[in-house]
């Protein structure tokens, strides 16, 4: 073996990458003057890709594989320099090693509350979050777009601008699905499938997919949260005046169990209390008190119509009676009211059956 072969020998580089930050997306070959040797060997990975630069343009993309850096393979390099010394002189140009597998568990959320008319409680904030994951699909716009002349380019540095991609779509989706908000939860997977469409293209002008995106939670503000809880407490508790006789009841059950003079006294004037409640009191003169004022009135319900998959209303019972006169209410259209267990033809409904029996029937054919 003569000195020459020898020489090429120890001056043969091997170029790779390992990587075990987790959140490194690029990773620059770091050579002194950026000299790498002519018949180099370059070793790319699975989940990863290499973009060789050349005099600051973009040369060539490598696939996961084992590579020469020669013009035998890179035909490329027969027009970047002459090889026609027998020293195989190295040759100024660079590598970026792109990692193209998954970033998983990302965050994302709504830093502002995101306004909506909703058809149940009117307008309305609403919060939402969730995760998603991104991977590098095509590393040579990514390097181009995002990363330019960086040596170590990290997930962080560009998860900032995919939030605020996420976050814009997310609210001009919730805010325009026509969705009540108590139903959201249930429909955060197509939801997030919608959100998801309205992203890639977005995302692709990057070089960059998002391959999972998920919504976790879509949260109401506080106030209405308690009001909320407020409505349901009052709801299982049922009629009023029976939740405090049993709780009289159960309060005097419990003293009595408590035993000596304390529980006693504590039944007897519970006890007292029930019976002054359901027994009608005397007047000075014993005459029966005056009759209890009459209950108010009942809330009228007011309606939603469901008209080519949108929601139109509320409109009252009165407005729905001219509506079914001028025709344009049958007993087929779809109403929803407060309350009621989901969309319902009209005929259906019994409160607004009696609008169609008004109506009187189609008149006899002619004689």
């Amino acid at each position: 073996m003569g000195i020459l072969d020898f020489l090429t020998g120890e001056f043969i580089d091997v170029i790779h990458w390992t990587d075990d930050t987790r959140d490194t997306m690029v990773w620059r070959f770091e050579r002194e003057g950026h000299e790498i040797k002519y018949g180099a060997k370059l070793t790319v990975r699975e989940g990863q890709a290499a973009v060789f630069v050349h005099e600051g343009q973009l040369a060539d993309v490598f696939t996961p594989g084992l590579y020469m850096l020669e013009t035998n393979n890179m035909p490329i390099m027969t027009t970047l320099n002459h090889w026609d010394h027998g020293f195989k002189s190295p040759f100024k140009s660079e590598i970026y090693f792109v990692n193209t597998t998954r970033f998983n568990d990302l965050k994302w959320g709504t830093k502002n509350p995101i306004m909506l008319r909703d058809p149940e409680f009117g307008p309305l904030r609403l919060r939402a979050f969730g995760t998603y994951s991104v991977r590098a699909t095509d590393p040579a716009k990514f390097l181009t777009e995002i990363v330019g002349t960086d040596g170590e380019f990290t997930m962080d540095e560009i998860s900032f601008q995919i939030r605020n991609i996420i976050v814009q779509e997310a609210s001009r989706t919730l805010a325009a699905s026509g969705i009540p908000a108590l139903d959201m939860a249930a429909n955060t997977t197509d939801l997030g499938k919608i959100i998801a469409g309205a992203i890639k293209p977005l995302i692709a002008n990057y070089g960059l997919d998002v391959p999972e995106f998920y919504i976790e939670n879509i949260s109401l503000p506080p106030a209405v949260e308690k009001a909320l809880d407020t409505r349901t407490s009052r709801g299982i508790s049922g009629n009023l005046d029976d939740h405090m006789k049993f709780a009289a009841a159960e309060a005097m059950r419990q003293g009595g169990q408590a035993g000596g003079a304390m529980g006693a006294g504590l039944g007897a004037g519970i006890g007292m209390a029930m019976a002054g409640q359901m027994m009608p009191q005397a007047g000075p003169w014993g005459a029966q008190p005056a009759a209890a004022p009459p209950p108010p009135p009942p809330v009228e319900h007011v309606w939603h119509i469901a008209e080519n998959g949108a929601s139109k209303g509320p409109f009252s019972k009165a407005a729905l009676g001219r509506m079914v006169t001028d025709g344009d209410l049958t007993r087929e259209t779809m109403v929803w009211t407060q309350g009621q267990d989901g969309w319902k033809p009209a005929g259906e409904v019994m409160e607004l059956a009696q609008l169609f029996t008004v109506m009187p029937p189609p008149p006899p054919p002619p004689a």
